[in-house]
């Protein structure tokens, strides 16, 4: 909501989606436009990798663990392969390897798919990998006086805690003294 307070509210997390949205709809239509000159086998490959390295491990290791936490690495893979900025070194090192072509536009049309259709953003340690309702950010839209987004829909239902040991709370008057 602010650089104080980095959380979204519905509508806020909306707009955000959209504008990733609009990148899809770029992408999508240079695609479309390009279609011929597109190299399709390289072209499914950089779009699988992003998921077969960043997600898909993660994915399973949270099903496997039954709810409770996971180690970080998954995380960090996820975040690094679903970065625009890795994507964009992808592409550069592809370019100065390869060579320059359509194929590419799968990377951002990948990211931008995820972030605007599936409003999937960079993990969070503090968070399960996977999106679980979380008790604090309800009470935050009670205090803000907006309705609760519905529940994702687990097979099973993990219990939503973070993942990084709790801090104690130092209270402004208790750090004075």
């Amino acid at each position: 909501m602010d650089q104080a307070n980095p959380f979204e509210t519905p509508r806020t997390y909306s707009l955000h989606r959209a504008e990733y949205l609009v990148g899809l709809a770029v992408t999508t239509g240079l695609i479309v436009y390009h279609f011929g000159d597109i190299r399709w086998l390289p072209a499914l490959g950089l779009f699988l990798y992003i998921d077969l390295i960043g997600y898909i491990p993660g994915a399973v290791a949270f099903k496997k663990s039954g709810g409770r936490p996971i180690p970080k690495a998954y995380y960090v893979l996820y975040n690094v392969m679903h970065s625009l900025i890795t994507q964009g070194a992808v592409a550069a090192l592809w370019c100065w390897l390869v060579k320059p072509e359509w194929a590419l536009l799968v990377l951002p049309f990948h990211l931008f798919g995820d972030r605007g259709l599936f409003g999937n953003f960079m993990k969070s340690f503090a968070l399960p990998f996977e999106p679980v309702r979380q008790e604090g950010y309800l009470r935050l839209l009670d205090d803000l006086g907006l309705p609760h987004p519905k529940p994702v829909g687990h097979a099973m239902d993990p219990v939503p805690v973070g993942h990084v040991a709790a801090r104690p709370v130092v209270r402004e008057t208790e750090a004075v003294r």
